[in-house]
């Protein structure tokens, strides 16, 4: 039966004219999804710490917390509708609707931040220079313009193939792309870590659930086919490799794991007019992903492999001779998962100004709660596992 549908929505042009929307959507679904519908895209369990978003005694800090952060979620309304589940019984049918609410609602909430972030206010601390900063006797070009100027980068006149903030690499240009991410896999290959290929396209729940927002005016996420079928594009490797791991037990042996991606990541970027030149904060780009778990033994671990991460880092833009700053970020820098982040920012002579160029982050259990994954010590404890990426 699956291969009869699948040989005949082949002829896509007789299928559209006969079936309506909705039917073709369906039928696309079943034709690309295991036999085992029970087993068709499994949402993670959700096991939010709801001991310390619903005691009273921590409300005022947490919305301290969320207004430094761009006023993500809303801790009154959770404790209100926590409230009420505890007015009414389990058997009431109110409840299972405020449940669905109160998770909702948890949801939005940002992770908890390292203490020592408070002290900066809106501005990042440099932590660090890495190599001297070029010196020019003339006016350096920017980056487009040289790119157009050797025929190895065509950015403009794009309308009628592509989007806005889209780009072409041609010849050495679209070599030395290759070079840099052969260049970062074989050394982070060197240091342990396991390479993965990971997919483009991921449900929004797995997104939800490494904590990026796939709705509303300020999401950065774009979705793809029919809305109904709940598909984006995916803007890091590190949501695949957290999709990968979800609703997963870890055995302790089995950690840290280290691992690392190549892959085209898509955001909806908005930016100012100057970075809009250019490929600089662009709308797709290949990126290597540095993904880490750990047990919590310790209460060390991720911090260690954080440490390690933005060691690799600096490295890597060492040697190839990038005038950079080490920036530990304040907090409303951090975005929703991150306990503590240090970005990289390279000097760059044609704009006059640094920018981003890497980071890392430290996201505590914050993502393995939403995914539900999770390790059992030597005692056979079960505890979520900390993220770092």
């Amino acid at each position: 039966m699956k291969r009869f549908v699948i040989d005949y929505i082949r002829q896509q042009s007789k299928l559209k004219k006969c079936l309506p929307r909705k039917v073709c959507s369906y039928v696309r679904t079943f034709c690309t999804t295991p036999q085992k519908l029970n087993d068709v895209n499994p949402k993670p369990k959700i096991k939010l710490d709801y001991d310390y978003l619903c005691d009273p005694e921590n409300a005022h800090f947490i919305d301290r917390l969320i207004k430094s952060r761009k006023n993500l979620g809303d801790i009154w309304k959770v404790l209100e509708i926590h409230k009420q589940l505890k007015s009414i019984t389990s058997a009431s049918q109110e409840y299972e609707t405020l449940q669905i609410e109160l998770e909702r609602e948890a949801l939005k909430i940002p992770n908890k931040a390292s203490p020592h972030l408070w002290e900066y206010g809106e501005d990042p601390k440099i932590l660090e220079y890495v190599n001297p900063k070029p010196k020019f006797n003339f006016r350096p070009r920017e980056f487009s313009e040289l790119g157009q100027m050797l025929d190895i980068l065509r950015t403009e006149n794009l309308g009628n193939l592509t989007g806005s903030r889209s780009y072409y690499f041609k010849g050495p240009l679209a070599e030395l792309e290759q070079a840099l991410t052969r260049y970062t896999v074989s050394y982070l290959l060197k240091k342990g870590f396991t390479l993965m290929s990971v997919p483009d396209l991921l449900y929004s729940h797995i997104i939800e659930g490494c904590g990026m927002n796939t709705r509303g005016e300020h999401s950065q996420v774009y979705h793809i086919i029919d809305p109904e079928e709940d598909v984006c594009l995916a803007g890091t490797a590190e949501m695949a490799i957290g999709g990968y791991l979800r609703n997963r037990e870890l055995a302790l042996q089995e950690l840290p794991l280290k691992l690392a991606a190549m892959s085209r990541c898509y955001r909806a970027e908005g930016s100012s007019a100057q970075e809009e030149r250019g490929i600089y904060r662009v709308h797709g780009f290949m990126k290597v992903e540095m993904f880490g778990v750990t047990a919590v033994e310790t209460g060390e671990e991720s911090h260690q492999l954080y440490l390690e991460m933005i060691q690799i880092q600096k490295e890597l833009f060492s040697q190839l001779g990038f005038h950079f700053q080490i920036l530990d970020m304040p907090l409303h820098d951090l975005g929703a998962p991150a306990y503590t982040k240090t970005d990289m920012e390279a000097w760059m002579p044609g704009r006059d100004m640094y920018g981003e160029i890497s980071s890392a982050s430290n996201c505590t259990d914050y993502q393995a709660r939403r995914l539900n994954i999770t390790y059992r010590n030597q005692e056979g404890i079960q505890r979520f596992v900390k993220f770092i990426s």
